[in-house]
């Protein structure tokens, strides 16, 4: 505020020379309408970037899934499974069981996965596996894949044969056996004797280290 010459207090003038009385409702309905604009301008893009890394977002989730049952194996001294289930088209599975408490196995942890038809966890077709190390590639028995984490850090199979094995994470394209893009494709190597776990990029041609 400040006095005037006939000793009366008037409004000192706002941003821009505007006197401080608020915005006028046009003003507000055109921010508001660029506001609108961009995000309809925006939004297809943030969908395709969402897009983009869900094969990475499902391959990092079953890495620490996996990571948490090796733990679990060590801190409970006993096997535990780790299990893929994809029988649920609609919502696949990835769970943590435990197979010796009291001889009846019980679900410890169970995560949803995204449906067959956004992120598949196979070998797609032309894909050439990691090599080296050149494991072998997952394969599910009616429709489910499991790896049993021993508390000396090994995995191995239901007859106790230490398995290495590579895992695939990519988005499907239309007809199914086929990325929607090369680049999207993620890999998991297991390392049966020692239980360690090596995450891969695919660039299109060979796979590389993700570091």
């Amino acid at each position: 505020m400040r006095e005037s010459k006939r000793g009366e207090f008037s409004r000192s003038p706002g941003l821009f020379g505007r006197k401080q009385g608020g915005y006028s409702m046009v003003e507000l309905l055109v921010v508001l309408g660029i506001i609108a604009i961009l995000t309809v301008i925006s939004l297809p893009y943030l969908v395709n970037y969402s897009k983009m890394y869900k094969s990475e977002d499902q391959a990092i989730k079953v890495m620490d899934l996996m990571r948490e049952t090796a733990q679990l194996a060590l801190n409970r001294r006993r096997t535990v499974r780790f299990e893929l289930d994809r029988n649920d088209t609609g919502r696949p599975q990835a769970r943590i069981i435990d197979e010796n408490n009291g001889g009846t196995p019980i679900v410890v942890k169970s995560i949803p996965l995204e449906p067959l038809n956004e992120i598949r966890m196979d070998l797609p077709s032309g894909i050439t596996a990691p090599n080296p190390p050149n494991y072998a590639n997952i394969v599910y028995t009616s429709g489910v894949w499991s790896a049993r984490f021993r508390s000396d850090g090994s995995v191995v199979n239901a007859a106790n044969t230490p398995i290495s094995t590579t895992i695939y994470s990519w988005p499907p394209a239309s007809g199914g056996s086929t990325p929607r893009r090369m680049t999207e494709v993620r890999a998991i190597t297991i390392f049966g004797g020692s239980g360690a776990v090596r995450y891969w990029k695919y660039t299109g041609s060979t796979f590389l280290p993700y570091q």
